[in-house]
């Protein structure tokens, strides 16, 4: 675990090291939770054995341990102080998160030189009002971008999205990737698709491919 200042706090930063690792994966969380979640912590077990560092990175309000999270410039600005602190020799960086953090990712991505975006259960829309779209983060974002989406997502569902935008589905997951009981998948294999999903979608990358 490591401590990351930042003009708005400490960030903190806790690395899945892999063992010879091919590229950085950065995820960021959510305004609603920590890097506690289930998605999260799914890609941090499953990406180092392929090949893939993962640094999850939790926001100075977090750290911090306030409950709501600040306006999205003070976000990006906390991404973009501790971007440096995720750089490793030789290794390209993709951005990444969930919610929020996917927003976060996309909006700095081409900034910060990132090669790809990866935005899990990214929040298309508050939940009931289509009309607020934030498609134009995905769409503006200027790098590759994978999108992992729950079939039952209030705050977007994979057919809401933009072409172009098409995520991978999830079936039956809500925002937390969360199945019901009575779908036909366990939650294990629903946290399967999205890591399945994201190491294929890794492995195919332009940049990252060997």
């Amino acid at each position: 675990m490591e401590t990351v200042p930042t003009p708005v706090g400490d960030a903190r930063v806790t690395w899945h090291r892999a063992g010879r690792p091919r590229a950085v994966v950065a995820l960021g969380h959510g305004a609603g939770g920590g890097v506690e979640a289930r998605d999260l912590r799914a890609l941090a077990a499953a990406l180092p054995p392929r090949g893939w560092t993962v640094a999850l990175v939790e926001q100075p309000w977090r750290v911090a341990g306030k409950k709501l999270a600040p306006a999205p410039k003070t976000l990006d600005a906390a991404w973009t102080a501790l971007w440096p602190a995720l750089a490793r020799p030789g290794l390209p960086l993709v951005a990444g998160g969930r919610s929020a953090g996917a927003r976060v990712a996309c909006r700095t991505a081409k900034q910060l030189d990132a090669v790809a975006v990866l935005a899990l259960s990214f929040p298309l829309h508050p939940p009931g009002k289509p009309e607020k779209s934030r498609a134009g983060e995905l769409t503006g974002a200027g790098v590759p971008v994978l999108a992992v989406q729950g079939g039952r997502d209030p705050f977007g569902r994979p057919e809401e999205f933009p072409e172009g935008c098409e995520p991978r589905e999830v079936p039956y997951a809500d925002h937390g990737f969360a199945v019901p009981k009575s779908a036909d998948l366990t939650q294990e294999e629903a946290l399967s698709v999205i890591t399945d999903a994201v190491l294929g979608w890794l492995e195919e990358l332009p940049p990252l491919r060997e």
